[in-house]
């Protein structure tokens, strides 16, 4: 067990505290629980970053890693769901998780196949994933309603955007493969 691998453990870990925050009935309920998203987010960066500066990546924490990330996401937007009650930030929050499952699907296959790293983690997955990042910790920290709000709203349709265009790039990266075992 080193420090990269307790660091995405612990994102982990933020997943249950995140829900219990989001539903407390206290007005520093929200913004804590944005602060945790936050601190969650930065992990994510910080583990990959430490892995592979210390030369500490595992194959535990190559599985564990995206799990990681994929939870708290699709967590967190289950909660902006119900938060906001509305179509308009259903459908981005849905893409988003939708792509997620396909992508993970994606990336077993492929691996089964030893072809992982023909669907390696795009710059525009990137983009993708701080965008969708920085719309749930504004969503969370700001009452449905608000400019901030609002921002995010379009911030999280951006990465919706993104979500498929990188789909997309994953698919047909794999649809060689996809295609000759029909």
């Amino acid at each position: 067990m080193n420090i990269p691998n307790l660091l995405t453990l612990a994102r982990i870990a933020f997943i249950p505290l995140l829900v219990v925050l989001f539903y407390l009935p206290f007005s520093w309920s929200m913004p804590l629980a944005a602060a945790l998203f936050a601190l969650a987010s930065i992990t994510d960066w910080l583990d990959g970053y430490l892995a592979r500066r210390w030369n500490q990546s595992t194959p535990f924490g190559a599985f564990l890693d995206p799990v990681a990330d994929k939870l708290m996401v699709a967590v967190a937007l289950a909660l902006m769901i119900e938060r906001y009650e509305a179509v308009w930030l259903t459908l981005p929050a849905l893409v988003i998780i939708g792509r997620e499952i396909v992508i993970s699907a994606l990336r077993e296959w492929m691996a089964e196949m030893g072809k992982r790293g023909q669907v390696a983690v795009s710059w525009v997955g990137k983009v993708k994933t701080t965008l969708q990042m920085v719309a749930i910790f504004l969503l969370l920290a700001f009452a449905p309603g608000t400019p901030i709000a609002l921002l995010a709203v379009a911030t999280l349709y951006l990465a919706a955007v993104l979500t498929l265009w990188s789909m997309a790039l994953y698919l047909r990266a794999a649809w060689p493969h996809l295609s000759s075992s029909m």
